[in-house]
């Protein structure tokens, strides 16, 4: 329910699930829907025309094709890691540039439909998501003059795991900070990238940290799972994208270590991403390939029962600016480690945290918590206690406040002229 007291928000974002390549899509849900319930009145636009409803926001596509197109394709559209070679099987299919062509152009072709939606949506404020829509999100507005909030949720530093960048997106995420009135941040850990590596000033940049949203749905442990722990297994899990960001090649580092120690181990890992092949190599390279279980990109019912099966879970992300997964594992009662290198570990008191290049911490840690069943019942039980405290809620609040001081204008003491007599 709307509230004439709050501002219209013209939210530009990329993916929504479930048409979502990773966490952008479920931040972007999570928050909408949080900014809904606050009495924000909300218009989410996205590239292309999907089959989509959300009841707490209204929907604007830029491309309204008519083409009929695959789920499969739909997900590879919103990918901001598409290889050549989708593309090229997009272009087969006959659809238009704006949609078939190279992930930079579908960039430019959202954001020259931008002007027209921002002169035909009502708002007070605009707010972008991520690099992919920064050019769209000034395009708007330069049309309507409304102040402009920008969302990281990851710098190209983050998603390259160095300081070998694309220049084309960093000169787009540097242009969203600088058009930007407001740079909203989702950790500290990503703010100081944006101080440090774009030159910008601090005082501009707001940390908001994500939450998490609980279903409350206890999903039965899948048969074959079911099967691996009836037989005195423990299962170590790994979501996320199998890119350099994540550091999966860590993960597998680790798990050569545990299973010295713990052979009845298995380690899931539930994801898809450029660095899938190589490390299906590197576990078959090192004859581990009979402990491990790529079960490719997971979500929901399917994804719960693979939580509610593990006895731990790992994020090594080499950076990470938030990472949500780790709270979706506790809410399901999983014991948590996380990197120190991400921004997750700010919030987390209930987490065992670790360097993403120190394996051998890390497997001193998994093994603890497989092998001592207090230690993984206190942080189970914690953790799951803790979680509940980090709602998406509080992250709508803090950006409501954002925007009422950028709509809201600043009270100018009248100017009393000095008279000075003879």
């Amino acid at each position: 329910m709307s509230n004439s007291n709050l501002p219209s928000v013209l939210m530009f974002g990329w993916e929504f699930p479930p048409f979502n390549s990773g966490g952008l899509g479920v931040a972007c849900e999570g928050l909408s829907k949080a900014l809904s319930s606050g009495g924000v009145d909300l218009t989410f636009v996205l590239p292309f025309k999907i089959p989509i409803s959300a009841p707490w926001c209204k929907f604007v596509f830029a491309n309204e094709t008519t083409e009929l197109i695959s789920d499969i394709k739909v997900m590879n559209l919103f990918s901001g890691y598409q290889s050549h070679s989708i593309s090229s099987e997009l272009k087969k299919n006959g659809l238009p540039e704006a949609i078939s062509g190279s992930l930079m152009s579908r960039v430019r072709a959202y954001a020259m439909k931008a002007p027209a939606i921002a002169k035909n949506n009502k708002h007070s404020i605009i707010h972008a998501h991520d690099w992919l829509t920064y050019p769209a999100a000034i395009a708007a507005k330069k049309v309507s003059g409304k102040p402009l909030v920008v969302h990281v949720h990851a710098t190209e530093f983050d998603r390259s795991g160095s300081d070998n960048v694309n220049k084309n997106i960093y000169d787009i995420e540097l242009e969203g900070f600088r058009q930007a009135d407001v740079i909203v941040a989702v950790s500290n850990w990503t703010k100081k990238k944006v101080v440090s590596k774009y030159g910008i000033s601090a005082e501009k940049v707001k940390v908001v940290h994500n939450g998490i949203e609980f279903n409350n749905n206890a999903a039965i442990v899948e048969h074959n799972l079911d099967r691996l722990k009836k037989d005195g297994n423990k299962i170590v899990l790994f979501v996320g994208r199998i890119t350099l960001q994540k550091g999966p090649d860590y993960f597998v580092d680790m798990a050569e270590k545990v299973l010295l120690y713990e052979p009845k181990t298995f380690f899931i890992i539930s994801g898809s991403g450029d660095m899938e092949t190589e490390m299906i190599r590197r576990v078959s390279s090192r004859g581990l390939s009979n402990r491990f279980i790529f079960c490719g990109f997971l979500r929901n019912e399917e994804l719960a029962k693979v939580y509610k099966a593990a006895d731990m879970f790992v994020m090594p992300s080499v950076s990470e600016p938030f990472g949500l997964v780790p709270l979706e594992a506790m809410i399901s009662g999983v014991p948590v480690l996380i990197s120190k290198e991400s921004g997750v570990s700010e919030v987390l008191s209930t987490a065992l945290k670790s360097h993403f290049w120190d394996v051998d911490d890390m497997a001193d840690k998994v093994l603890s918590v497989l092998a001592h069943k207090k230690l993984k019942n206190h942080l189970s039980v914690n953790g799951s206690r803790e979680v509940k405290t980090i709602h998406w809620k509080k992250a709508a609040e803090s950006l409501i406040d954002i925007y009422k001081n950028l709509t809201i204008p600043v009270f100018q003491p009248a100017v009393i002229p000095l008279y000075h007599y003879n």
